[in-house]
């Protein structure tokens, strides 16, 4: 149970202000960017979610100023040379094909020279997954213009959700939470991590059995395949970069400790040593060292080793309550307590820094930030933001300075990956 709390300690904190939309402005030069709607026989609920999406896509990719109107224009029709304002036009028409699938068409163009840039098709089979033709959209659009990587919007988030008393779902969904879908209910089923890049596959943990047990399974095989199972906790926090090898946190003595997994061959190598508390390992620098929270110092904080050395170094000297971390390159980020009310609600924020420097960079300024996750692009974070009996995604792209939030209506957050 200490070890539980240990672990789960952000999220008893409450958050002073509602799940609204954050955004920090930056003054750049971005193209203005003008939406055209030619859909007509696709329902108007629909249509609308759509539009918001493709709004919200542009905003979030922050290369864009994006006119929020909606303008309406027969998808077959001539593009005006009377549009001046902007610098960009996407049309795009919802439609359904001769299958009756969800299908989509865009154009982009530039206004100022009167130039076609883009034009493609979209389908998908499950209706209820319009988002990502949104998603796609955009992305392409940014690919098109040759802007950074936007593969974040495609990307599924996978959560841990609860539903009741030790009651657990994993879900997947997009980022905004506009699509969820359930892949593992019935019990208490914890902290899911993708398998790799593809996001094939998963692994979570079972609290449901006599002992806690780490499971893969194959999203596109349907199958599920038992890795191990220990005592006390069994939970994986890191895949490495080729997906051969797993960090857990297992504790076989009821003392959790760092171990490394290798799948090929079957073997467990310990990585801490410590007569407290070391849990939720990460890969850095290329896989060369993990960072992990320890109680060491009688406080969770954020440390770092060689895998094969029994030396450990102190990565962060802010705060008394440094309890979850993740990792991109050589860049950490971590969320810390900032305040410590014991009957009232507590802050939570995140923090970035770098193992090879002394940089620190805060990330948010109030709330209940907490579990930050690294998109694969390094540039974009996901996290979860707590107010009272709510949660929901973070979003914040590093390099712009923007943060967003998508709160879940229904159950609570316990964990996530993309």
């Amino acid at each position: 149970m200490r070890v539980l709390l240990f672990l789960w300690t952000a999220f008893a904190a409450l958050l002073a202000s509602d799940l609204t939309l954050e955004i920090v402005k930056e003054v750049g030069n971005e193209p203005k960017i003008r939406i055209e709607n030619g859909t007509v026989e696709v329902d108007g609920s629909l249509n609308r979610k759509f539009f918001k999406l493709l709004v919200g896509d542009l905003t979030v990719a922050a290369h864009f100023q994006v006119d929020e109107q909606e303008h309406i224009a027969d998808f077959t029709d001539p593009i005006s040379p009377r549009l001046h304002d902007g610098d960009l036009l996407l049309r795009y028409q919802l439609y359904y094909d001769d299958r009756g699938r969800l299908s989509a068409r865009m154009l982009l163009y530039d206004l100022k020279r009167q130039q076609e840039l883009l034009k493609k098709a979209y389908t998908i089979g499950d209706k209820e997954r319009y988002p990502f033709i949104a998603h796609r959209i955009v992305y392409d659009v940014g690919k098109a213009l040759g802007f950074d990587d936007l593969s974040f919007l495609r990307s599924f988030v996978i959560f841990s959700k609860y539903t009741g008393p030790k009651q657990a779902d994993i879900v997947i969904g997009d980022y905004t939470l506009t699509y969820q879908k359930t892949i593992v209910t019935g019990g208490l089923n914890l902290f899911p991590k993708w398998a790799s890049k593809e996001q094939r596959a998963f692994y979570y943990t079972d609290m449901n059995g006599e002992r806690p047990t780490l499971y893969r399974v194959d999203l596109y095989a349907g199958k599920r395949e038992k890795i191990l199972s220990g005592e006390g906790m069994v939970v994986c926090s890191d895949v490495s970069e080729d997906g051969r090898r797993l960090l857990l946190t297992l504790a076989p003595s009821m003392q959790p400790d760092i171990y490394l997994y290798d799948l090929q061959q079957r073997t467990l190598q310990r990585i801490t040593y410590y007569s407290g508390i070391d849990v939720s390992g990460n890969f850095v620098q290329d896989g060369r060292r993990i960072v992990f929270v320890s109680d060491r110092l009688g406080y969770p904080t954020i440390f770092a080793k060689d895998a094969n050395s029994r030396a450990v170094e102190r990565l962060v000297y802010h705060g008394r309550n440094n309890s979850s971390c993740t990792t991109s390159g050589d860049y950490v980020v971590y969320s810390s307590r900032e305040t410590n009310n014991a009957f009232g609600p507590n802050t939570f924020n995140l923090y970035l820094i770098s193992t090879k420097s002394d940089y620190i960079r805060r990330l948010t300024a109030n709330g209940v930030n907490i579990f930050p996750r690294f998109a694969p692009d390094g540039e974009t974070l996901l996290f979860i933001k707590e107010y009272a009996n709510q949660t929901g995604l973070g979003i914040i792209r590093l390099r712009y300075n923007k943060s967003y939030i998508y709160p879940l209506y229904t159950g609570k957050i316990q964990s996530i990956d993309w």
